[in-house]
């Protein structure tokens, strides 16, 4: 059942990946859009707004706040995509997230995704690989730290800026605008059975450029077995010139113990936008498939589509609904 299940997912990603243009014409969308502060997005958290820094486990933590990782008792394989398609920006990669290894839950984690963006003007390509892990200070309190490095090249200009690609508008062709190492550091905590608070701080060597951005940023969260609900606030120091939020909240209702349905809001201040989301899953103990979609209604109209196989070597019991501890 295990093979068959693995197979069939490796089969869907690839027809996913076949499926997608790969060209299109050039984006008239700012790059900070389709950039999206070097975030990489579970089906989850696309669906939630972002709002998962306080009961986000798995790869959630692993992307967004590393403690999430030590809350929770599983073994999982993810692969995903992220397409944004007025942005023209494709994400391919793939994580994995253990914490059932060793009896003092030490939680491990390892990503790498894959992206190109508004390849016919800005020529944009990057990889992100993330290696993370996390442990319980005690039964209420968990850290944990995910180390990152990017790898970005850019040989063109952003179309929405009157320039065509060239060697004086563009970046540096062939060779990375940015390779660098950095970490986020995260830490959760377990106010009550079903409350919890999270805080994290990404890219905490402040690498000084706009594609590393130094953030801080926080969430408190409310989850059941079937139902929960988050409300988290973001400050980025470093994409602009000077600081700005990002609000966001979302919840999530988990219907016949296999369906999540969530949905969410999210405020960007420097983009000056106002985004609803939603998504869909099938969660099973061997496997998940989600869908999360979010799209800017103020603003400049975009749309992000995150699509993610889940495959569950092994898991425990957790605190939220259809969070990635199923």
């Amino acid at each position: 059942m295990i093979s068959r299940v693995a197979h069939g997912s490796l089969a869907l990603t690839f027809a996913l990946i076949v499926v997608v243009p790969v060209r299109a014409t050039p984006s008239s969308l700012p790059a900070e859009v389709g950039y999206n502060a070097g975030e990489q997005e579970t089906a989850r958290s696309a669906a939630l707004g972002g709002a998962v820094r306080a009961i986000g486990s798995s790869v959630d933590g692993l992307y967004v706040n590393p403690a999430g990782m030590a809350t929770t008792r599983v073994y999982h394989l993810m692969g995903g995509v992220q397409i944004w398609p007025q942005a023209r920006r494709q994400t391919y990669g793939g994580a994995a997230v253990d914490s059932v290894v060793n009896r003092q839950r030490i939680a491990g984690g390892i990503a790498a995704n894959w992206t190109t963006q508004d390849q016919d003007a800005l020529d944009r390509g990057s990889f992100d690989f993330r290696f993370g892990m996390a442990v319980p200070l005690s039964d209420k309190l968990f850290a944990g730290a995910t180390f990152k490095y990017l790898s970005l090249t850019e040989g063109g200009a952003p179309a929405n800026v009157g320039l065509q690609p060239s060697l004086a508008s563009g970046g540096l062709s062939g060779n990375p605008i940015v390779s660098q190492i950095t970490f986020d550091a995260g830490l959760t905590a377990r106010l009550t059975d079903q409350v919890w608070l999270g805080a994290v701080g990404t890219n905490l060597t402040d690498p000084g450029n706009r594609f590393l951005p130094l953030t801080f940023g926080g969430g408190l969260g409310y989850g059941t077995d079937q139902f929960s609900l988050e409300l988290d606030a973001v400050s980025d120091f470093s994409t602009y010139d000077q600081t700005r939020w990002k609000m966001m909240g979302g919840g999530e209702l988990l219907l016949a113990d296999s369906f999540p349905v969530r949905a969410g809001y999210r405020y960007d201040e420097g983009l000056g936008s106002h985004s609803i989301s939603g998504g869909l899953g099938y969660v099973a103990p061997e496997f998940a498939l989600e869908g999360g979609v979010r799209g800017v209604v103020v603003g400049q109209r975009s749309l992000t589509v995150v699509i993610a196989l889940r495959y569950h070597l092994d898991s425990g019991g957790g605190f939220a609904v259809g969070s990635e501890d199923q």
